[in-house]
């Protein structure tokens, strides 16, 4: 053991500075020169990592384990079994550093080996520990409890392949996991593909599954030269320095205020709803300056440890990148893992999870095992419904892309808690002001007033009076405060727009996504087969390529946008069945055997009426899925991205009108055309129409709304979450009827427990995105008649939030860590349901509701005005029978549509200001983010020069030259 040592010092002496790439493993702090910044201190990024991790690359770490342990006398066989490891491990040691020593000029970090066209690669360097991407996790007070030898940690390595995270020799990291069949007649084009995948620089390994023989899984790892190549290729921006905030006096002083905030606040009660920052990892690499990755200036770099400096996500994405653009045969257009998806030579592609997602140990005890275990610790757990979402964690091991739809949806849920207060206590008004309402109060004491049946054969006359509980139940939602409410609402919907694209400003900033820019997309093979002949050089790319036409591609524009109409005309067709079933079902109500029903028969009919829409709701639902594809694929869009949008738009304006018009039909048309006693309207000179209650039509618009939404946001939850749990529990099942014991199906390596999980869906986020806009045109398009819809919102997004979470850690594959920016083209149609709702919610104040003609009344009609017909004691639009003129329009509805008029005018010009003047107020990103940005962009500019300045000194002095302190 001592020659061991000794090798490693006459190393390291021998070696001295010309390893200048490997002193990146261990940045030093730079000498002050003629352009030094202020604060360019040493980042210790990743601490752990280094100390488990590269402990060959730390020669006084390494030295204290070489010497020789003395065995008691009642050594076990276990210790016997850890010594011969430790003798591995050194062997494996010294033949690394004698690698390294015959390494002249070369870089040690990047040897790779040179047979890449073998399945397995032994070349790499050291000991792949078990916990690469793991070293972020935070141990607490586990780290006093470890007294076992580090030895420990090389006695798990076959444990570790075992587990499916790496390879058979337990070193190399699965970052990939291709699936295909044996039976599969590909076998040409996936052998092809997969040599040109060795020819990139990934390694290959194949498994047959465990569970079905015809099922062969095909591992990827991609070593530390690939990742290098292609993150510089792919722009990838990684950590070179900690960042530095307080440059000036301003800063400073707000630095200073902060902390005495900061102090203030330890004295206050904790907030519940924040998560233990020693229950998640520091991602430290958030707090570091970044540039895009160059190999050329490696050294620029904080790379304490090569097996942790990419992490994960960005190692699956790299990988993904090379799928992408790998040909399987001769052709322009003959690459891609996603063409071999769709022509059955891969069954499937995903990243493997990073382990078990449960523990048999507590996590507060033991610490969490992976990212995946700590995400369901801390995250997807219902216990956690009321906590912060730790969004870095999610986005570390999802990807920027999914982490933003979890900022935006929480955002969205937090913003919905002031709108549902407000809803609530405009409701709770309500309540409590409704025995004291005048209208109540009126319709309530008319026990003379006789009113017309409302239907033609089995309904009978009745007394105003009988319509006292409608009357009250209507002053809960159509009260006082539905105007201020829904003002409010509006505003609601601008503020919180506004404030997030500060909010996204703000993450982009924390993400490093501010200048990134997305890949010029490759094009759909369906748009490269149809268009193949027709070529034209690409702008950007400056390659010839398949192109549409304009008249081609304006034809079949038009041919989508007629097969929208008809789906429109399709819904309004539904709607017009369901008008009917409300005019058969009001006269058999009406004569029903059952007292209740016979005396609520038109709750009767809107409630089975409801229900019965909202099943033809759903069935359409599918119907208008597969004809938005049909209509998405006719247009044949040229990117992927363009298909998406295409096809999110159909898909909204589908489910949009499937869900709102039934809910615009009972707002604005129904008992409008109705007719008069002696001259009423009827359909096929059958059935006369419908009227609204002697109480108004709200409370048949509040009990639409209220129905389909609850009914909806159950039926979502349970496709999202109880449809997968299904899925997964039939596979489970069918792997029991293969023979498979509970022991095999516990053993099962981990790319088999993921093949057996559910895909993500096609649409990747399109569907979760979906259910929460349209919940969001409920939420603010008819507030105005139904204030408690923020409020299921409310709740109902609490649910799905832990829910989602769930699904995705636990019953989904890992989907891609994909990047984004934004939430793509679903803010623009959140704007266009804001500019929709100011003008819905007048129009339902103003037509819908009775707040006008209750206004009209009590100031000119009303027993309390100081002039009008005080006999009269509710309002009545036309003559009665004995006049001159019977049935005609008064004066007093004249009075009342001129006020309804007035009324939306007023209304939506007072609301569109407020929005845009609050708009205008707002900026899209904070100023404080703006100057940091400006100053991080001077800073990573002159700590670049600093860095290279540095290096070309070290890179002087050591070749035995003059150097001064000035740029060469």
């Amino acid at each position: 053991m001592v020659h061991h040592s000794g090798s490693i010092q006459s190393f390291r002496q021998q070696k001295g500075m010309n390893t200048s790439k490997s002193e990146t493993v261990k940045e030093h702090p730079l000498k002050p020169s003629r352009r030094s910044m202020p604060c360019l201190a040493q980042s210790q990024t990743h601490p752990q990592s280094l100390s488990k991790h590269s402990s060959f690359l730390q020669p006084n770490h390494v030295q204290p384990q070489l010497q020789p342990q003395p065995l008691s006398a009642g050594t076990s066989a276990a210790a016997v079994d850890v010594a011969s490891e430790r003798a591995k491990v050194m062997e494996t040691l010294e033949s690394n550093l004698l690698k390294l020593s015959n390494t002249e000029y070369g870089d040690p970090f990047l040897d790779v080996g040179k047979d890449k066209d073998t399945y397995t690669d032994d070349s790499e360097h050291g000991n792949y520990d078990a916990r690469t991407d793991q070293s972020l996790l935070i141990q607490n007070k586990l780290t006093r409890q470890k007294t076992e030898p580090r030895t420990k940690s090389s006695l798990k390595s076959d444990a570790m392949a075992s587990s499916g995270l790496f390879f058979k020799d337990g070193k190399k990291r699965i970052d990939y996991i291709l699936v295909y069949k044996k039976s599969s007649p590909q076998v040409e084009k996936r052998s092809t593909f997969e040599k040109n995948l060795r020819a990139e620089g990934l390694m290959l390994e194949r498994e047959p599954a465990v569970t079905n023989s015809d099922i062969m899984f095909v591992k990827i790892h991609c070593p530390w030269e690939t990742l290098c190549k292609y993150a510089e290729r792919m722009n990838i921006r990684m950590p070179f320095r900690k960042k530095c905030y307080y440059t000036d006096w301003r800063s400073k002083t707000m630095g200073s205020l902060q902390r005495n905030i900061r102090e203030l606040k330890s004295w206050l009660p904790r907030n519940p709803m924040k998560l233990d920052k020693e229950a998640l990892p520091d991602l430290e690499e958030t707090d570091c300056y970044t540039a895009p990755f160059s190999h050329a200036r490696i050294h620029h770099f904080t790379i304490n440890n090569k097996d942790s400096f990419f992490s994960n996500s960005t190692r699956s994405r790299i990988v993904h990148h090379v799928l992408q653009r790998t040909k399987y045969e001769d052709g322009k257009s003959k690459m891609g893992i996603n063409r071999l998806l769709n022509n059955g030579t891969y069954e499937a592609a995903f990243p493997p999870h990073e382990g078990s997602h449960k523990s048999r140990h507590p996590i507060k005890t033991h610490g969490a095992q992976n990212h995946r275990h700590l995400l369901y610790e801390r995250w997807a757990r219902w216990g956690m419904w009321y906590k912060y979402q730790p969004l870095d964690l999610i986005r570390r091991y999802f990807g920027e892309k999914i982490g933003l739809y979890f900022a935006w949806l929480g955002w969205y849920t937090g913003m919905l808690i002031p709108a549902a207060l407000v809803g609530l206590f405009v409701f709770l008004y309500g309540l409590f002001t409704m025995d004291s309402s005048q209208v109540s109060k009126e319709i309530c004491e008319a026990n003379e007033t006789i009113m017309c049946p409302m239907c033609e054969r089995n309904c009978t006359l009745q007394k105003l009076n009988e319509s006292c509980i409608y009357a009250k139940v209507t002053h809960l939602f159509d009260n006082g405060g539905t105007v201020f409410f829904a003002i409010f609402m509006a505003i609601w919907a601008t503020v919180f727009l506004e404030f997030w694209k500060r909010r996204r400003a703000v993450l982009t900033y924390d993400w490093d996504l501010i200048d990134w820019e997305d890949e010029e997309e490759e094009l759909r093979p369906q748009f490269e087969a149809k268009y193949s002949q027709l070529e034209r050089v690409n702008p950007i790319t400056g390659k010839p390529e398949p192109f549409q036409p304009f008249p081609d591609k304006l034809s079949r524009l038009m041919v989508s946008v007629s097969g929208i109409f008809f789906m429109i005309s399709l819904v309004l067709t539904a709607v017009f069945a369901v008008v009917v079933y409300r005019l058969v079902a009001m006269e058999q109500f009406a004569s029903f055997k059952w007292y209740f029903i016979k005396k609520y028969w038109q709750f009767a009919t809107s409630g089975t009426g409801v229900c019965i829409n909202f099943m033809i709701i759903m069935s359409l639902n599918v119907v208008y899925e597969k004809v938005a594809y049909l209509l998405t694929d006719l247009e044949h869009p040229r990117t992927e991205s363009e298909w998406e949008n295409s096809f999110a738009l159909k898909m909204f304006l589908f489910q949009f009108v499937n869900l709102n018009s039934s809910i615009f039909y009972i707002a604005f048309f129904l008992g409008r055309f109705a007719g008069r006693p002696g001259k009423y309207n009827k359909l096929f000179n059958r059935w006369r129409l419908e009227e609204c209650h002697p109480s108004g039509c709200l409370i048949d618009l509040c009990l639409q709304m209220g129905v389909i939404m609850v009914l909806k946001q159950m039926w979502n939850n349970f496709m999202e979450l109880g449809y997968p749990l299904l899925q997964n529990w039939w596979s489970r099942r069918k792997m029991k009827r293969r023979g498979q014991t509970m022991e095999n199906k516990i053993s099962l390596p981990q790319w088999e427990k993921d093949w057996n999980l559910q895909p993500m869906n096609l649409h990747g986020l399109m569907d979760e995105y979906l259910e929460m806009v349209l919940q969001f045109g409920f939420t603010t398009i008819f507030v105005a008649a139904f204030p408690l819809a923020p409020l299921l919102a409310l709740l109902n997004n609490i649910i799905e939030i832990r829910l989602d979470a769930y699904k995705f850690v636990t019953q989904w594959r890992r989907p891609m860590p994909a990047r984004a920016t934004d939430i793509g083209i679903w803010y623009g149609i959140l704007e266009g349901i804001g500019v929709l709702a100011v003008i819905t919610n007048a129009f339902v104040i103003a037509i819908t509701s009775d707040y006008i003609p209750r206004f009209v009344y009590a100031y000119k009609y009303g027993p309390c005005a100081d002039q009008g017909y005080r006999q009269e004691k509710y309002r009545d639009y036309r003559a009665p029978p004995w006049s001159s003129t019977p049935y005609e329009f008064t004066l007093q509805f004249w009075h009342v549509l001129a006020a309804r008029l007035a009324f939306i005018i007023v209304f939506e010009h007072l609301v569109f200001g407020i929005k845009s003047f609050i708009a205008y107020l707002i900026p899209d990103i904070p100023k404080d983010l703006c100057d940091r940005m400006r100053r991080e962009k001077y800073l990573v500019q002159e700590m670049m020069y600093e860095a290279e300045l540095e290096h070309l000194q070290r890179e002087r002095k050591k070749n035995g030259k003059q150097y001064h302190h000035e740029w060469p």
